[in-house]
């Protein structure tokens, strides 16, 4: 398994840890949440930009959804 799919799946952990929608945290991350879900599903390569983003939106370290 590529970590594409892993990272997503510790994305949306997060998310729901955090109680918040993909809606809440595409807002925080100004990302349309289409985006964001593909990037959940493992559809999308975020730039590392986008990843700084979601982190904070989730206000986690990035050593929590990196699969690596």
């Amino acid at each position: 398994m590529t970590s594409q799919p892993i990272f997503g799946k510790n994305l949306k952990i997060a998310r729901k840890n955090a109680n918040l929608t993909q809606q809440q945290v595409a807002d925080k991350a100004s990302l349309h949440v289409n985006y964001y879900a593909r990037i959940e599903r493992g559809e999308e390569n975020p730039s590392y930009e986008v990843l700084e983003k979601i982190v904070k939106a989730l206000k986690i370290k990035s050593s929590e959804v990196f699969p690596f």
